[in-house]
Order: C-alpha cells, then sequence, then structure tokens
C-alpha cells in the first residue's frame, strides 16, 4: 500500500472539511457571487481559519481506534470522547454535532453497545457515516472477501447511521477508493465499482427500491449531470453524488474541494467527502501546501497518519 495515498487521502478529507466550515449554509448562488478561493475563517461558525469540523473529528477517532485491532465499541467510545472531552476536535472542543450522530452517541453514553446506537430510520439518512469512513478503504484493502468487507462498514456506519441507505452509501464509497488505491484510473474505477457493487447487491438480494436509489451513481454516469441536478445538502445520497461529481469532474485534488465547496449548502462535508478521494488518487503532494500549513493540529494529524502508516502494510 501506498503510504502517499493514505496521507493524500486524511488529510484530504481535513483540509476540504477547513474549506467548507466558514461557506456552511451558504446558497449556491452567493458563492457563485463571491466563491471560495482560499481557506477562510471566522463566518458561519466563528472559527479561525483551518478549523475542521465534527467530520475530520470522527475520522480520527475511527484512525484512533483502528491503530489496535478492530473493536467496534472502541470506535464507539472515541466518539464520546470527543462529544465529552473535545477528543480529536480541531480545538479540543465540540462545535458542530448532527442529530443522528448526537442520538447515537449518547446512546453508548448510557451503555448501549455501538452496534446497535445508530438510528435504523429512514429519515435518519444523513450523512455523518460516510464523512467519517475512508480510513475503512485502507484498513480493508487486505481483505479478499467482499461480503467481509460489506459487513465492517456496516457495522462502523451503523454506530451512528444504521439504515441501509447509509450504510449502501459508505459502501460504493469504500469500494471505489479501494480501485483508486490499487492505481486505477479514476474513470475505469467508477466503471468498475459500478459493475461490482451491483452484482453484489444481487447476490446479497439487498432491496431492489433502496438500489434504484442510487441509479444515477451505479446505473448511469453521475459525472454527466449538470450542475442544478446535482444537490449538495446534508441527505447521504446527494452527498455521495455531490462528492463523485466533483471528483469526476476535476483533474487535481484543488480544484474537486473547491468545486465541492462552492456547490453550497453541507459545504464541509461535501468538500471532506470528495477531498477524501481526490487526496487518495492525486496524492499527498497534490494538496496545497498552503492549505495544509493551515489546518489546525497539522503536528497531531502527522503523528496519526505515521502511527496508522505503521499499523498498515505499506510501500
Amino acid at each position: 500500500m501506498n503510504a502517499d495515498r493514505i496521507w493524500g487521502g486524511i488529510f484530504g478529507v481535513a483540509v476540504g472539511d477547513a474549506l467548507g466550515v466558514p461557506v456552511e449554509f451558504k446558497t449556491r448562488e452567493s458563492l457563485k457571487e463571491n466563491p471560495v478561493s482560499e481557506m477562510k475563517g471566522y463566518m458561519s461558525w466563528n472559527q479561525p481559519p483551518g478549523t475542521w469540523s465534527d467530520d475530520s473529528s470522527l475520522l480520527f477517532c475511527t484512525i484512533a481506534a483502528l491503530l489496535e485491532e478492530y473493536n467496534l465499541e472502541r470506535i464507539g467510545n472515541y466518539f464520546v470522547r470527543w462529544y465529552r472531552e473535545g477528543f480529536w476536535g480541531a480545538h479540543h472542543e465540540v462545535f458542530d454535532i448532527g442529530g443522528s450522530t448526537k442520538h447515537a452517541i449518547q446512546r453508548i453514553m448510557k451503555g448501549e453497545s455501538a452496534k446497535f446506537s445508530g438510528n435504523l430510520f429512514a429519515e435518519d439518512n444523513g450523512n455523518g457515516s460516510l464523512m467519517r469512513i475512508l480510513p475503512l478503504v485502507y484498513f480493508l484493502a487486505p481483505e479478499k472477501d467482499m461480503t467481509r468487507r460489506y459487513q465492517i462498514v456496516k457495522e462502523v456506519s451503523s454506530i451512528t447511521h444504521a439504515h441501509f441507505r447509509s450504510v449502501f452509501a459508505c459502501f460504493i464509497y469504500v469500494e471505489y477508493g479501494l480501485l483508486l488505491l490499487k492505481g486505477i484510473n479514476k474513470k475505469t474505477a467508477y466503471q468498475k465499482v459500478k459493475e461490482r457493487v451491483l452484482d453484489f447487491a444481487k447476490k446479497m438480494e439487498f432491496n431492489p427500491e433502496e438500489i434504484a436509489l442510487f441509479s444515477r451513481v451505479l446505473v448511469q454516469d453521475i459525472e454527466s449531470q449538470k450542475e442544478e441536478a446535482i444537490h449538495s445538502s446534508g441527505y447521504v445520497l446527494h452527498s455521495l453524488e455531490a462528492s463523485l461529481w466533483c471528483f469526476l469532474q476535476e483533474d487535481t485534488y484543488k480544484k474537486t474541494v473547491l468545486k465541492a465547496v462552492n456547490l453550497g449548502g453541507d459545504t464541509d462535508t461535501t468538500a471532506a467527502i470528495a477531498g477524501g478521494v481526490a487526496g487518495l488518487y492525486y496524492g499527498y503532494d497534490n494538496i496545497p501546501q498552503i492549505w495544509k500549513n493551515q489546518i489546525a493540529r497539522y503536528k497531531d494529524i502527522e503523528k496519526l497518519i505515521a502511527s496508522f502508516c505503521n499499523r498498515l502494510i505499506v510501500i
């Protein structure tokens, strides 16, 4: 496994997240008039430049937990530490949290197992598990059994988001990331992942009505959609579509994340998800150094990634 793709993907999430935090909830129209082109601060959340949100915090918690043997309860407990203590918070505190994630963490705090803490209802399909799922691309790279990969993705998503739609969105993202990790061209990998995932869904006899919701990603080519057809809300399916659309449309990390941020809406999460695959694909050095230097807790992130690389088999 190439260490550059690990560094690129993880920093790719954090940088995209931080670019989007100051303009979260801004409309697409307002960002067309005043587009984001650099790291900004304050505005929507009154946080200094380089501040990342719960998206990156929960991703870092996941990585920290995976430094040891895979243990779902440990991941859930690290989420609790973040919520209570600001563990892996950009400034050691929590300033933003999604409703489903909050309720799930509170269940764990009350003694519920992380296996059963996530909401199962269709209305709880926010992007709160998709935004933090990238570490599983690296962790599952040696796993040849697709069913086993799906099971682990399902478990980790379900700590906060247990509905099939959220799980399946995470699964598509991870499977795509695994192909990119092998160095396959992103458009070739996209065609491959569509075939692979649809075949798996048929084999597993997943609900065809749910699978049909993913048709723009898995049957059509999401890249061919017009911008006005791309939504950038916090709904998990919108986030998956928007992030893949940005990644497939552009040819550098910088252009990918700026395109994602300037879609408006849930700017930090769209850019974090898009930034993860873009950073993985283009590599660490393709992320502008000025942005990396501005990221909160830069040295702490470096140490975490170095430890993660040591945990994995890298070249």
